[in-house]
C-alpha cells in the first residue's frame, strides 16, 4: 500500500516491494511520526490550510492510532512501505477522505527528517543517562575500594596507584563521552519540517510553529540540507564507537583482572559463564561480549559513512539505510552500558592479591630515584644508580623496601634510614601530586 502511483500504468514488482519497504525496521518510528504529524496539523489549522473541524478531526484520529498502537491494539505489520504510510493509510481508514489532507505542504522527505531527528535526540538522552548510571557506578565502587594496585605501562607493573584512581580514569573518559553527545544534541536541534522534498512549498506556512511544538531550538536554515543532512546521525555513532572503545578497554581489563594469573577481582556469577567441558571454568562472556560488539558499532559507522559518500543532493533512497546502521548501533551501545554498569556494581576486589603485585614489581624503584634526587643527586645519575639496584634485588630475590640499609648504601652514600618511610607503598599515595589519586570524585 503506496502514498504514491498515479503516474504508473504497471504494478511494482513483488520482489521489489519487499526490498522497498522499510517497515520492519522503522516501525520504531511511530511515536515520533505521529508526533510530527500532530504539530503539522496544528500549523496547517493556524495557517488556514485546514479547517478547526479538519484538524480536530485529524487530530483525534492520530492521537486514536497512538493510543492503539501503545495498547497493542494495532500491530505496526502489513503491506506498507513505511510507518508514514501506515500512519496515514490507517488514518483515512479512521476518519474518511480528511485524512489525506494531512500531508498538505509536506513531503516524505522532511518528514523523515524530522521523525529521525526527534528519534536521535531522544535517544541520545537515553545514552546520556545511561554513561551517568555508569559514571555512579564506578565512582560507588571506587569510593569503597581505596587500596593500593599496580599502575602498568606495556601491560608492565610500572608505579603504584589505586584501585580507586583507576576506575576514576574510565569515569573520566566516560564523561567526556557525555559532553560528546550533548555536544551532538545541539547541533542536531533543528527542525526541518517545511523543507518539502527539497525546494520548500509554495503554502504559507509558519515553521516556527512546529518548531516550537516539536522542541527544537530552530528550524533547518538550508531546504536542500534539511532533507538530505544525516550528519547527526553519524556524529551520534561517532560518539558511540568512542563510549564503545572505552567500554571495551574497561572490559579488556576486567577480564585480565579476574584471571588466574592476575587474581586482582571476582566477577560475579550473573555476568560468567561456564565451560560445557571444564567444569572448573568461570568466564567473563559479560566483558568479552562487549569487547565483541565493540567491533559492530564501529561497522554501523562506517557502513552509513560509505552510503553517504557518493550521493548527490537531495534525497536518494540510499538514505533508506541509515535506520538500521543507526538503530543497531543505538541498541548495542545502550545494552553494553547497562551490562558494564551492573559487572561494576557487583564485582569483588581482591586488595590482598593487589598488594601482594606491587610487592613483586619494584613499583617503588621511581621513588628511590626521587628521594636521591631529595638529596641532591642529579635525576640521570639517580636512574642509573636505580637500575643497578635493581639488578642486585633481581639477583638477591629481595624487593627493594626489604634490603638492609648496609645494602642500599653501597649504591649511594646519600641513602640513609628515613629512605623506608620514603618508599613504603601506602606513603607513596601521599606524596607530593600523588595526592589527587584520592579525588576519585572531580
Amino acid at each position: 500500500m503506496k502514498l504514491w502511483g498515479g503516474r504508473f500504468t504497471s504494478r511494482a514488482d513483488e520482489i521489489m516491494e519487499q526490498f522497498n519497504t522499510s517497515l520492519p525496521v522503522d516501525h520504531r518510528l511511530y511515536r515520533e511520526d505521529i508526533a510530527g504529524s500532530l504539530a503539522h496539523v496544528t500549523m496547517l489549522v493556524q495557517c488556514d490550510l485546514l479547517t478547526p473541524e479538519e484538524g480536530e478531526l485529524l487530530v483525534g484520529g492520530l492521537q486514536s492510532i497512538l493510543q492503539d498502537i501503545e495498547a497493542g491494539e494495532l500491530k505496526i505489520e502489513g503491506n506498507y512501505e513505511d510507518i508514514h504510510s501506515f500512519v496515514e493509510m490507517h488514518l483515512t481508514e479512521r476518519i474518511g477522505e480528511t485524512g489525506k489532507k494531512l500531508h498538505t505542504a509536506r513531503s516524505r522527505n522532511d518528514q523523515v527528517a524530522v521523525d529521525m531527528r526527534l528519534y536521535a535526540k531522544n535517544k541520545a538522552g537515553e545514552v546520556m543517562d545511561s554513561l551517568q548510571m555508569l559514571i555512579d557506578s564506578l565512582h560507588t565502587k571506587a569510593a569503597a575500594n581505596n587500596v593500593i594496585m599496580p599502575g602498568y605501562t606495556h601491560l608492565q607493573r610500572a608505579q603504584v596507584v589505586t584501585f580507586s584512581h583507576h576506575l576514576g580514569a574510565y569515569a573520566q573518559m566516560f564523561k567526556r563521552d557525555k559532553k560528546r553527545v550533548a555536544n551532538a544534541i545541539e547541533i542536531l536541534d533543528e527542525n526541518p519540517l517545511g523543507c518539502g522534498a527539497l525546494a520548500g512549498t509554495t503554502h504559507n506556512i509558519d515553521r516556527s510553529v512546529t518548531t516550537a511544538l516539536l522542541g527544537f531550538v530552530k528550524p533547518v536554515d538550508n531546504f536542500l540540507d534539511g532533507v538530505s543532512d544525516r550528519d547527526y546521525l553519524l556524529e551520534l555513532m561517532s560518539d558511540f564507537s568512542i563510549v564503545m572503545m572505552h567500554l571495551s578497554r574497561l572490559s579488556e581489563e576486567l577480564i585480565l583482572w579476574s584471571s588466574q594469573e592476575f587474581k586482582f577481582i571476582n566477577m560475579a556469577d550473573a555476568y560468567s559463564t561456564g565451560s560445557s567441558i571444564m567444569p572448573q571454568k568461570k568466564n567473563p562472556d559479560a566483558a568479552e561480549l562487549i569487547r565483541g560488539k565493540t567491533g559492530r558499532v564501529y561497522g554501523s559507522l562506517f557502513s552509513l559513512l560509505t552510503t553517504l559518500k557518493g550521493l548527490p543532493l537531495t534525497y536518494n533512497k540510499d538514505m533508506q539505510e541509515d535506520k538500521e546502521q543507526f538503530f543497531d548501533a543505538l541498541d548495542t551501545v545502550l545494552d553494553c552500558i547497562e551490562i558494564m554498569s551492573r559487572m561494576i556494581d557487583t564485582l569483588q576486589v581482591n586488595a590482598d592479591n593487589m598488594k601482594a603485585a606491587i610487592k613483586a614489581g619494584f613499583l617503588n624503584a621511581t621513588e628511590v630515584a626521587d628521594y636521591l634526587v631529595s638529596k641532591g643527586t642529579a635525576f640521570r645519575d639517580a636512574h642509573e644508580i636505580v637500575g643497578k639496584l635493581i639488578i642486585y634485588c633481581e639477583e638477591q630475590q629481595k624487593a627493594i623496601e626489604d634490603l638492609t640499609i648496609d645494602e642500599l648504601a653501597k649504591f649511594s652514600g646519600d641513602i640513609a634510614d628515613d629512605i623506608y618511610e620514603y618508599i613504603d607503598y601506602e606513603n607513596i599515595i601521599t606524596k607530593g601530586n600523588k595526592e589527587l589519586m584520592k579525588q576519585v570524585r572531580n
